[in-house]
């Protein structure tokens, strides 16, 4: 029984897995549909400094009120 419940969850991982692979390399050809080079990993540089430019607007706002 312990190997049945074993080989369940192993088939189960599997086909997660199998899911977020399709899944990441679809996000892959639409970040390079998108004009990303790289893919994810501009997408994803691009995507932090972002996010820093807005905190550091964010601090700037604070610090003007001060």
């Amino acid at each position: 029984m312990k190997d049945k419940n074993l080989l369940n969850k192993i088939a189960k991982l599997e086909t997660m897995n199998d899911q977020l692979a399709a899944e990441l390399n679809y996000l892959e050809h639409l970040a390079r549909a998108l004009g990303f080079a790289q893919g994810l990993k501009t997408l994803k540089s691009a995507a932090l400094e972002m996010l820093e430019t807005d905190r550091s607007k964010e601090v700037q706002s604070e610090e003007n009120w001060d």
